[in-house]
């Protein structure tokens, strides 16, 4: 198949969804053309070596890579946020239909519903049946995570969110929650296909912790509990740091925060002003150093905010976790809490709760190193049955196929 991918975010940024479904079905002999940005998330700014321009073409492990400008901007202002995504997506309309060549069918991953309108126009000139993968419900996201409040606007994004729906040919999810909240829009759920996030499995995968970076950071014989991805309103990390006040009797316990995002510099403020010396920050890592990072966890820690529109949904960094075979601690509802307790992969304890969150890793803490172990075996064993990269591929093959039909 011809296939288009349709992603603002792209390799080297560190969300490679896109980029690891172009790879893999280039590997697998299909001819894959991926339209994203210039890189410059999380930090809103152009990565070196990278100028934007009107575009750019990059030819990436079997794929063609199409780069077009957008504005750069991941702060807190709504107006900027919105023409981040406005701008790309606005790009793609004027710009994809002429530079994407021809096609048999076409994806599109959203983190706002304005690329997938985009993607839809693309999709009609070119003749092209088209899938949206939705892995958060808009505008409910937006409403969640504070980065709209305006019940028209939100009202309206919502009515074009629902015409998309009816427009795609097929749509993706990562969790059944979604296929039943989408239910409740008036899709149909033969429409809908699960197909839930992976993690790269050449990568992420069990490795013996290093001496020498336990004590470049200071770990060296502590009990630590790693939080690793965007630091954003949606983690509600505050929670965390208060967590971490509560533990202070814990000597060697310790708090790692690996990443980046809007909210990491008022975090590192705050652990400042409150002496939390048992949190240490540890700034945004290429995946290829994430498994050397989780192998000095005795607990990887995922937290969201508490709001059931995130109840529906599963952080990618759980894959990850599971597969880098740790206990895992989940703050958090829903997709993410009944995964973590099926699997038995590790703890759940209600979000934004600082004191349950404390009371979790003191248990951990308190229990036997083998039942840890037996934890993070649990979790790799159900990685490798669920989320590797190959066998969920291939169900993207068979959805773009019918799609393509």
């Amino acid at each position: 198949m011809r296939i288009l991918l349709i992603s603002q975010s792209y390799h080297p940024e560190p969300i490679s969804r896109a980029h690891l479904l172009a790879e893999a079905l280039a590997a697998r002999g299909h001819e894959v053309t991926s339209i994203t940005a210039f890189p410059n998330y999380p930090h809103g700014r152009l990565y070196a070596g990278y100028r934007q321009r009107l575009w750019d073409v990059e030819h990436v492990s079997g794929t063609r890579v199409i780069r077009l400008p957008s504005y750069l901007d991941h702060s807190r202002s709504r107006l900027r946020r919105t023409l981040n995504y406005a701008s790309f997506a606005a790009s793609t309309a004027v710009l994809g239909p002429a530079l994407s060549g021809r096609a048999d069918v076409a994806w599109v991953h959203n983190p706002a519903p304005s690329l997938a309108v985009a993607a839809s126009w693309l999709a009609a000139l070119r003749g092209i049946p088209w899938v949206y993968e939705v892995q958060d419900l808009w505008p409910e996201t937006a409403a969640a995570s504070g980065m709209l409040d305006n019940p028209r606007v939100l009202a309206g994004i919502d009515r074009v969110n629902r015409a998309l729906y009816r427009r795609a040919a097929s749509l993706i999810v990562i969790s059944p929650g979604l296929v039943r909240a989408l239910s409740r829009k008036g899709v149909p759920e033969g429409k809908v296909h699960v197909i839930p996030n992976w993690a790269d499995d050449r990568i992420y995968q069990p490795v013996e912790p290093d001496p020498q970076l336990a004590a470049a950071h200071g770990l060296t014989g502590r009990f630590v509990v790693l939080f690793a991805g965007n630091m954003g309103a949606a983690q509600a990390l505050s929670s965390v740091l208060d967590a971490a006040a509560l533990l202070r009797d814990l000597d060697d316990v310790r708090f790692v925060m690996v990443g980046d995002g809007i909210d990491a510099p008022r975090l590192r403020r705050e652990a400042e002003a409150r002496a939390l010396s048992n949190v240490v920050f540890i700034g945004q890592q290429p995946h290829e150093r994430m498994p050397h990072l989780f192998a000095l966890a005795d607990v990887l820690l995922s937290h969201l905010r508490r709001d059931p529109r995130f109840d529906i949904t599963i952080p990618s960094k759980i894959p990850a976790y599971m597969a880098a075979g740790r206990a895992v601690l989940v703050g958090a509802g829903g997709a993410s809490a009944d995964l973590v307790r099926d699997s038995g992969a590790g703890l759940v304890c209600d979000p934004e709760d600082p004191a349950a969150l404390a009371g979790a890793v003191r248990r951990l803490r308190d229990m036997t190193p083998e039942a840890r172990r037996a934890m993070g075996e649990a979790g790799r064993r159900y990685f490798l049955r669920s989320f590797t990269r190959d066998a969920l591929v291939t169900r993207y093959e068979e959805v773009f196929a019918r799609a393509a039909q």
